[in-house]
């Protein structure tokens, strides 16, 4: 079985305050999602996902394919309430599929 990599970096407390100092908070809030994607999916669905960022309290998903793209939109409160459950509400308001 493959070993899942894990974003260690993301947990040091001294990469939190950098990130807080320089204006890039988000991006790391974002591979979280990403991560969280990737063991909430399947493999094979996953790699349709082309980005995951945020912007202005929205996580933007850019998306490949057109089916999961319309699952996403009409699943988009779903998965909106589950990043603000597992990140913060206050994070952010609106998911955006692209």
């Amino acid at each position: 079985m493959k070993k899942k990599k894990k974003r260690e970096f993301q947990s040091s407390e001294l990469v939190k305050s950098f990130a807080r100092i320089h204006g890039f908070e988000d991006k790391l809030i974002a591979f979280e999602i990403k991560d969280f994607l990737e063991e909430y999916m399947d493999k094979s669905l996953f790699r349709e996902i082309k980005s995951v960022n945020i912007e202005d309290h929205r996580v933007i998903i850019t998306i490949n394919s057109p089916l999961l793209k319309h699952d996403f939109q009409m699943r988009k409160s779903f998965y909106l309430k589950k990043f603000q459950d597992k990140f913060g509400a206050e994070k952010f308001n609106d998911l955006q599929i692209l």
